[in-house]
């Protein structure tokens, strides 16, 4: 089964390895992984954890050129895409299609400019905040931040990227932050790695009522493999996957739900130990009466129906 993942932090670690790169590493995502695994697109984020970063803003650019001559030393297998027709065009030459994401908002140090700076560049994603405030809101993993929204900036920012066609990314997004984005945003946003709140009680994932909203605004949820959002077990279980997908289908139907395994960024154990594993999951919701349409849907469909709406 083909795939599209809407999150990994390999891009973070090959800044972090200067001796590993992007064809073949040790890590849980590489090109021969992904071409193993039938990948058709990942998306790549350029993760910043704002405490140990001198400046957000340069230190993402540092990443995006780390990441840039490792896609670019690889071009006969990877090529960088921006929109449904540059993605459209590696599937057809078979190769990878790589898109560029920001994890952590604060790299545009709230200035329109840069966010328009970062857009020429190729990022096609941002994840609004992670676990810091800034700039445009307020993260999920402070209690006196659940309620609080986005920030004025943040609304402009939303605002910007939906003009420009930058996806607006509500993982790691405090509460009354998400119900902003659904306030705001004019095109459908996604979480790119987050799960059902309901099966897994933690503030990382979403309420029923907030999966009901994200399906109803045409947006989608990239299932998180990180045990602490999955499940009781510090081994993320194919089972645990396929009880959250179950449900978000009953809450928000299959259109809503795709991958965001966040590998490379979680250091958990996982029964899909890697990129070239993930038909592993395909084959469980087979077994468990998903259809072929319906794993289609997840696996790359729903994502691909994003690129095509917000690129």
């Amino acid at each position: 089964m083909e795939f599209i993942d809407l999150h990994c932090d390999t891009a973070y670690k090959l800044v972090h390895d200067k001796t590993a790169g992007l064809r073949k590493n040790d890590f849980s995502v590489d090109i021969e992984k992904l071409k193993k695994g039938n990948a058709r697109a990942q998306f790549f984020a350029l993760f910043l954890e704002k405490d140990q970063c001198a400046d957000l803003k340069n230190d993402c650019l540092d990443m995006y050129k780390r990441l840039k001559e490792e896609i670019e030393k690889n071009s006969s297998d990877i090529a960088i895409v921006r929109n449904y027709e540059e993605y459209s065009k590696t599937i057809k030459e078979n190769k990878l299609g790589a898109f560029i994401t920001i994890e952590e908002g604060g790299a545009i140090k709230g200035s329109l400019e840069n966010l328009k700076e970062f857009y020429d560049l190729g990022v096609r994603l941002i994840t609004l905040t992670w676990n810091f405030e800034n700039e445009i809101g307020y993260p999920h993993c402070k209690k006196e931040f659940k309620e609080r929204g986005l920030k004025p900036f943040g609304i402009e920012a939303v605002e910007m990227m939906n003009d420009l066609g930058i996806i607006v990314d509500v993982s790691h997004l405090s509460d009354g932050g998400f119900y902003d984005v659904v306030k705001y945003s004019k095109k459908p946003f996604v979480a790119s790695h987050s799960n059902s709140r309901v099966v897994r009680n933690h503030s990382r994932n979403l309420t029923d009522e907030m999966i009901k909203l994200l399906s109803s605004a045409g947006g989608v949820m990239g299932l998180n493999f990180c045990s602490g959002f999955m499940g009781t077990t510090k081994v993320a279980r194919i089972d645990d996957m396929v009880e959250h997908i179950k449900h978000i289908r009953q809450v928000g139907g299959i259109d809503c739900i795709a991958l965001g395994s966040d590998f490379d960024g979680i250091e958990n154990e996982v029964e899909i130990k890697d990129a070239s594993e993930m038909g592993k999951l395909a084959e469980a919701l087979l077994k468990n009466n998903f259809s072929h349409e319906e794993v289609e849907k997840i696996f790359f469909r729903n994502a691909e129906r994003i690129i095509r709406e917000v690129l």
